[in-house]
């Protein structure tokens, strides 16, 4: 029987990609490998949201390559839509399959390619790819794709506690610095009763929590007819399913409304958790980035979710070192994410992609600069973080058991996550996909530690 391993990279909607991608292959009969190394085919799901993304899917394929040169690899995802001229020209790499495709790499296996096929999307007037490889390369149009690429009801995903679940793919926002719309096409959504089956489906599974994800998840439903929002499908999950928990991935700041807030805090089966871009604190960045809202805005919805949800977790992104940014941007920036109830940061040094504004924009700085202003954030970050796990301390909080487990001088441990997204050590061995109470006793680095309030205990 032939084997297989998927590398992926990238966000929650690209993970949601590889489950269903893992699923077809379990349906032609490929069984999965714990390591690339002993698997017959290689399935490389990349992201290209920076040029590090990018640099990191090729060295992933050069490192699979050289420990199993006899592997079939097949790299798709963002970066192969982009680009697959550049992924194909990879030794090692048979078939480069964009997302437009991503329904046919189980069948691409088992039938060889007479001739690549290449159907470029562009930028303006500027193709993204401008050349084939030596690989097989299969990719489309994405603007015309339609469909929403999800995993069946009975997959779940191999190794997960929780499941991510796709609901909404594509952008129709152009933010000057992004790739992504251009990657992903327009957006669309999954129509809600079939939300109702998948997310039936993973709780008949087993599954205590699902993660609902999506390029611009806020802008679920808009595209159906009748149209739906998101407030009504979360409402109609809840109503309509047993799941213990619901989880957002990101949504945009504008769709964080009075309504949404009030939601979440009359459902506690609505994980107390928000992850709201930012990207910058200057109004004149924000600008230049073509961001729908200006400072004062964001912080009225971070502000309002605060007085409703007073331990929610609530993290955002930021960009360092944008086109033009100024010393005061960037001072800009700090002072409102130091102002702001955030309780953590992603934080991203600017990466130009081709095909978008930014990357023909003038000021571009210094790489010694992005990676100071870069630091500077990750420093305030990991401050805002122990702040944060600080008022947490001594707090009674439920929580899902993960996989993840170790031992150290406290003795054996087992990874957990509360509704509020903080990581908690919670001692003893647990199973995974058990839903707890702890009782949080202390932080120690990026966790809390506690104690479950039971006697009963794994081993």
């Amino acid at each position: 029987m032939a084997t297989f391993h998927i590398e992926n990279f990238g966000c929650r909607a690209t993970q949601a990609d590889a489950a269903a991608i893992e699923r077809q292959l379990l349906e032609r009969g490929y069984a999965p490998s714990g390591a690339a190394k002993a698997a017959d085919v290689v399935v490389v799901n990349t992201c290209t949201v920076t040029a590090s993304a990018d640099s990191q899917a090729r060295q992933a394929i050069r490192a699979f390559h050289s420990a199993n040169p006899a592997a079939q690899i097949v790299a798709t995802g963002c970066y192969a839509q982009r680009a697959p001229e550049e992924l194909a020209a990879l030794d090692g790499v048979r078939w480069v399959v964009g997302n437009s495709h991503q329904t046919e790499i189980a069948g691409l296996l088992g039938t060889a390619l007479d001739s690549s096929f290449v159907s470029l999307a562009q930028v303006d007037t500027d193709p993204m790819s401008l050349a084939r490889g030596p690989a097989k390369i299969l990719t489309g149009n994405i603007f015309e794709q339609t469909e929403v690429l999800v995993a069946p009801v009975e997959g779940g995903e191999a190794g997960h506690t929780r499941p991510i679940l796709k609901i909404q793919d594509g952008c129709n926002n152009r933010c000057s610095y992004c790739v992504i719309p251009f990657v992903r096409g327009r957006s669309r959504s999954l129509e809600p009763a079939r939300v109702i089956e998948e997310v039936r489906g993973l709780s008949g599974a087993g599954y205590r929590e699902v993660v609902l994800s999506g390029i611009n998840l806020g802008s679920y439903g808009r595209d159906l007819a009748p149209r739906v929002g998101l407030g009504n499908l979360l409402c109609r999950i809840l109503d309509e399913t047993p799941l213990e928990r619901l989880r957002l991935s990101s949504i945009e700041p504008m769709d964080v409304t009075q309504d949404l807030v009030d939601l979440f805090a009359s459902r506690p089966r609505l994980a107390h958790h928000f992850h709201i871009p930012l990207q910058s604190g200057s109004d004149r960045v924000l600008a230049a980035m073509h961001r729908w809202y200006r400072s004062e805005h964001y912080a009225r919805r971070v502000e309002l979710i605060r007085e409703r949800l007073p331990d929610a977790g609530i993290g955002a992104d930021v960009i360092a070192g944008f086109p033009g940014e100024t010393e005061e941007d960037h001072r800009a920036t700090l002072a409102l994410v130091e102002n702001l109830p955030l309780t953590y940061l992603h934080v991203f040094s600017f990466s130009a992609r081709p095909g978008t504004k930014a990357a023909r924009l003038s000021g571009e700085l210094p790489s010694e600069t992005i990676k100071r202003r870069s630091r500077d954030l990750r420093v305030l970050a990991a401050q805002k973080q122990a702040a944060f796990l600080a008022t947490q301390v001594g707090h009674i909080l439920r929580v899902l058991t993960l996989r993840r487990q170790g031992e150290d001088h406290r003795g054996k441990w087992t990874g957990a996550l509360s509704s509020n997204y903080v990581n908690v050590h919670l001692a003893h061995r647990w199973p995974a996909n058990q839903m707890l109470d702890v009782q949080t006793t202390t932080t120690e680095g990026t966790h809390l530690l506690g104690h479950a309030c039971s006697t009963a205990r794994f081993n």
